[in-house]
């Protein structure tokens, strides 16, 4: 894979909606961009093709929905099909991130802006993404991720 400076894209994968955050030029803080809405994973693929060339993304960083336990269930091997077709698309590093506790810290966050999560479920997908990105940017650097030999695939 080609290195090169750019931005982090963070993604919070679902089977409807995509949840995603970008960093800074500098790549130190995670910011809101959209949430993709999606009918087809070929439809989902393509929008995120346009968001790396739009935005100059050097890096993907992909929550992986795994358990309490750090176990593996249906969505992570739903979200590691997901990755692999990013890969066979895209030629830059496309890493996995425990993504535990973001929906529901999302979630709380929109409570306490008094809206309903369940009304407002794209906003708290695109926070589930910024969750996810800014724990990858925060722990960049200081130590390696636990899934680097998930990530070596």
């Amino acid at each position: 894979m080609t290195e090169k400076a750019g931005r982090i894209l963070g993604i919070d994968y679902g089977k409807r909606r995509i949840g995603v955050a970008i960093s800074d030029p500098s790549c130190v803080v995670a910011q809101g961009l959209q949430t993709i809405g999606y009918k087809t994973p070929p439809e989902a693929l393509t929008k995120i093709e346009e968001i790396v060339s739009t935005y100059d993304v050097s890096e993907i960083v992909v929550g992986l929905p795994l358990t309490l336990r750090g176990e593996a269930q249906t969505a992570v091997i739903k979200t590691n099909a997901f990755i692999t077709e990013l890969r066979k698309r895209l030629d830059i590093p496309i890493l996995r991130w425990d993504e535990r506790f973001t929906s529901s810290i999302a979630e709380s966050a929109i409570r306490d802006m008094g809206k309903s999560p369940s009304k407002h479920k794209e906003k708290v997908d695109e926070m589930s993404a910024i969750l996810i990105l800014q724990s990858y940017l925060d722990r960049r650097g200081h130590s390696k991720s636990r899934y680097d030999s998930q990530n070596d695939e």
